[in-house]
């Protein structure tokens, strides 16, 4: 009983949760959708800063929680480069191709929904309880941040259709988390820890490296304005859903 509690309980939150962000998304936010990008960037940074590498550092030490998220960001780094030049080559054969911004989003929320699915299956080791408590607080998580990725698929060329069921399948690592963590890991076990720096670091890189540049291209005075505020938006409603996990 208590893999099947985990088995619905990751797919609500890894799955359900972006059916429902991508219907907010194509309804009451739809003619929001450029404007958006800003407060994904806020979302983002919000959680890197103050859910991911906070935990991160909480079990792995400041240093070498640090040190990973470096070595993730040059990795991303990396996996861009070879992103572009991929990105370049379709480009030249068939006259577009879409941005890499949207695969690094893909790539970062599969390692988030993985370490979600982990920390549910811990929880409902724990007690059952509790494991809903925390598959609760990953659902009301994901929703706000799914809705931002999901714009970040759009802005990259993804059609609504597509960036729907990619996001869907990246929810999917959270049910793969959850199986793993019920078969193999402990709470507090240090990798748990080295993927939420990891995910930290892809969340910090696509927001500086990919979706800022594309803002500072809007620089009419009232454009910067809404951005300045919906990227802060974005964080305050990380921090919200921080004070509230």
């Amino acid at each position: 009983m208590t893999l099947v509690q985990i088995l619905a309980a990751t797919f609500a939150g890894g799955v359900l949760s972006v059916f429902a962000a991508g219907a907010l998304s194509l309804t009451v936010l739809s003619s929001w959708a450029p404007r958006l990008v800003s407060y994904a960037v806020g979302m983002l940074l919000g959680i890197a800063f103050l859910d991911l590498l906070p935990e991160a550092v909480e079990g792995l030490g400041a240093r070498e929680a640090l040190a990973t998220c470096l070595g993730g960001m040059l990795a991303f780094f990396t996996l861009e480069k070879l992103s572009l030049w991929r990105h370049a080559h379709a480009e030249a054969e068939h006259g577009h191709a879409r941005k890499p911004a949207g695969f690094m989003i893909l790539v970062g929320d599969s390692l988030h929904n993985f370490v979600d699915g982990v920390l549910i299956a811990a929880a409902f080791l724990t007690e059952s309880w509790l494991g809903w408590a925390v598959a609760l607080g990953v659902i009301a998580h994901e929703i706000p941040h799914e809705v931002g990725a999901f714009m970040v698929l759009l802005d990259s060329g993804y059609s609504r259709r597509a960036a729907l069921w990619f996001n869907a399948l990246s929810g999917c690592a959270a049910v793969a988390g959850g199986v793993l963590g019920y078969l193999a890991l402990a709470p507090g076990d240090p990798m748990i820890a080295r993927v939420l720096a990891i995910s930290g670091a892809s969340f910090i890189y696509i927001a500086v490296a990919d979706l800022i540049p594309g803002l500072h291209r809007h620089d009419r005075p009232g454009a910067a304005v809404m951005q300045g505020l919906l990227i802060a938006a974005g964080v305050a409603g990380a921090a919200l859903l921080q004070l509230h996990s």
